[in-house]
């Protein structure tokens, strides 16, 4: 037996038939979103037209909350809740005698606060990317080199008012140590050079001597 008459103009498939059931609960929440959102409107303009300016104000600004919040779900487009809240305000302040009500709604945030986080992160990045670029270019060389340069001389400058001892004088060869010996690192590396060198010639030497006497035997 067939699923549907053949006169059956819906949908058939599966998917299709789920689809219907989506609509139809989509037009039921949004169907009452669109009938809260015209009844608070519609209270704004009676109490407006009563003459009443502080529940005008009120009612005023839970009528443009809820077009914001029904534009953002959705419900209707934002243009035309932009457009609705428009006439909103002008019917107000006309019933109102031209006194504007201060009925703004909440600021909207622009970004949220991961792409404010991602944004900060990137500005960051790009500054020290920058600041890395600058020495690269001639002028951030030369920058740099006299910089350097000028540290060098502000430490050098009281090193030799004092006559304090400079890395080079404290790196040199003679310790305490050897101070009291008499005997220095120089010099115990200078007696050992002519020994090894010695013993390196006598090695050389010998080996001839040996290729010899294995020729003679032979």
């Amino acid at each position: 037996m067939a699923h549907s008459s053949r006169t059956w103009k819906g949908a058939r498939t599966p998917s299709a038939l789920k689809r219907v059931r989506q609509s139809e609960r989509k037009h039921a929440v949004n169907q009452a979103r669109r009938s809260a959102t015209k009844t608070l409107v519609k209270k704004a303009l009676t109490v407006a037209g009563e003459g009443q300016t502080e529940q005008a104000a009120t009612a005023l600004v839970d009528a443009v909350s809820a077009l914001d919040k029904a534009a953002k779900l959705g419900t209707i487009h934002p243009n035309a809740a932009a457009r609705r809240k428009s006439r909103l305000m002008r019917k107000v302040s006309a019933a109102l005698g031209g006194t504007i009500v201060g009925a703004a709604a909440k600021p909207t945030r622009v970004t949220g606060k991961a792409a404010a986080q991602k944004a900060a992160r990137a500005r960051v990045a790009a500054s020290k990317a920058a600041k890395a670029k600058g020495e690269q270019t001639a002028a951030g060389k030369a920058r740099a080199a006299l910089t350097r340069s000028t540290r060098g001389d502000a430490h050098a400058k009281p090193a030799a008012e004092t006559g304090a001892a400079t890395p080079e004088a404290k790196a040199s060869p003679t310790t305490s140590a050897t101070k009291g010996t008499g005997k220095t690192a120089a010099t115990k590396a200078a007696k050992a050079a002519p020994k090894a060198t010695s013993k390196a010639k006598g090695s050389a030497a010998d080996k001839p001597a040996a290729k010899r006497t294995t020729k003679a035997k032979s």
